[in-house]
Protein backbone atom coordinates (compact mmCIF):
# COMPACT_ATOMS: atom_id res chain seq x y z
CA UNK A 1 0.00 0.00 0.00
CA UNK A 2 1.20 3.70 -1.00
CA UNK A 3 0.22 6.58 -0.16
CA UNK A 4 -0.48 9.30 -3.02
CA UNK A 5 -1.08 12.38 -0.78
CA UNK A 6 -3.49 14.55 -0.04
CA UNK A 7 -5.91 15.89 -3.06
CA UNK A 8 -5.14 19.95 -3.82
CA UNK A 9 -7.82 21.99 -2.49
CA UNK A 10 -9.52 24.28 -5.67
CA UNK A 11 -7.58 27.46 -6.06
CA UNK A 12 -9.00 30.05 -3.71
CA UNK A 13 -9.49 27.60 -0.81
CA UNK A 14 -6.89 27.24 2.11
CA UNK A 15 -7.60 23.95 3.57
CA UNK A 16 -7.30 25.16 6.45
CA UNK A 17 -9.10 27.58 9.65
CA UNK A 18 -7.15 29.46 12.35
CA UNK A 19 -8.95 29.33 15.44
CA UNK A 20 -9.16 32.58 17.84
CA UNK A 21 -6.53 30.33 19.99
CA UNK A 22 -4.38 29.86 17.31
CA UNK A 23 -4.92 26.48 16.55
CA UNK A 24 -4.49 26.03 12.25
CA UNK A 25 -7.07 22.95 11.75
CA UNK A 26 -6.18 21.70 8.36
CA UNK A 27 -8.37 19.58 6.11
CA UNK A 28 -7.48 17.02 3.29
CA UNK A 29 -8.32 14.45 1.46
CA UNK A 30 -6.18 11.31 2.25
CA UNK A 31 -5.72 8.69 -0.33
CA UNK A 32 -4.06 5.62 0.02
CA UNK A 33 -3.31 3.11 -2.87
CA UNK A 34 -4.14 -0.57 -1.83
CA UNK A 35 -3.74 -3.21 -4.85
CA UNK A 36 -7.04 -4.72 -4.02
CA UNK A 37 -9.26 -1.78 -2.99
CA UNK A 38 -8.20 1.87 -2.47
CA UNK A 39 -8.67 3.53 0.26
CA UNK A 40 -10.20 7.54 0.76
CA UNK A 41 -10.28 9.92 4.29
CA UNK A 42 -11.35 12.86 4.96
CA UNK A 43 -8.04 13.91 7.68
CA UNK A 44 -8.78 17.06 10.21
CA UNK A 45 -5.05 18.21 11.78
CA UNK A 46 -5.43 20.02 14.90
CA UNK A 47 -2.26 21.79 14.95
CA UNK A 48 -0.18 23.16 18.16
CA UNK A 49 -1.60 25.63 20.12
CA UNK A 50 -0.53 29.08 20.91
CA UNK A 51 1.82 27.71 23.87
CA UNK A 52 2.85 24.81 21.94
CA UNK A 53 0.82 22.04 22.99
CA UNK A 54 0.56 19.05 20.89
CA UNK A 55 -2.64 18.88 18.62
CA UNK A 56 -4.97 15.79 17.01
CA UNK A 57 -5.77 14.33 13.93
CA UNK A 58 -8.48 12.27 12.66
CA UNK A 59 -9.13 10.32 9.51
CA UNK A 60 -12.82 9.68 9.10
CA UNK A 61 -14.73 7.83 6.69
CA UNK A 62 -16.94 9.81 3.68
CA UNK A 63 -19.76 9.36 5.94
CA UNK A 64 -18.45 10.11 9.35
CA UNK A 65 -17.45 13.19 7.66
CA UNK A 66 -20.57 14.52 6.23
CA UNK A 67 -22.02 13.55 10.10
CA UNK A 68 -19.37 15.98 11.38
CA UNK A 69 -19.99 18.70 8.98
CA UNK A 70 -23.91 18.00 9.71
CA UNK A 71 -23.55 18.56 13.19
CA UNK A 72 -21.16 21.54 13.14
CA UNK A 73 -23.39 22.89 10.79
CA UNK A 74 -26.07 22.21 13.33
CA UNK A 75 -24.31 23.50 16.53
CA UNK A 76 -22.82 26.54 14.25
CA UNK A 77 -26.30 27.78 13.90
CA UNK A 78 -27.53 27.41 17.53
CA UNK A 79 -24.50 29.37 18.81
CA UNK A 80 -25.77 31.68 15.99
CA UNK A 81 -29.06 32.54 17.20
CA UNK A 82 -27.99 32.14 20.79
CA UNK A 83 -31.22 31.84 22.42
CA UNK A 84 -31.74 28.12 22.44
CA UNK A 85 -29.99 25.55 24.57
CA UNK A 86 -27.41 23.75 23.27
CA UNK A 87 -29.31 20.63 24.58
CA UNK A 88 -31.26 19.27 27.25
CA UNK A 89 -30.20 20.14 30.50
CA UNK A 90 -29.29 17.80 33.17
CA UNK A 91 -32.49 18.49 35.06
CA UNK A 92 -34.98 17.90 32.65
CA UNK A 93 -37.06 14.34 32.87
CA UNK A 94 -38.33 12.90 29.83
CA UNK A 95 -42.23 13.66 30.17
CA UNK A 96 -44.79 9.98 29.71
Amino acid sequence: MTTTGPDRLPTGEDGFVVTTCGRRIAVRCLRLAAVDRPISRVTLDVGRDQGGEPGVWAALTVDEARDLARLLLLQAGLAERGTEPAGPSRTDSPSF
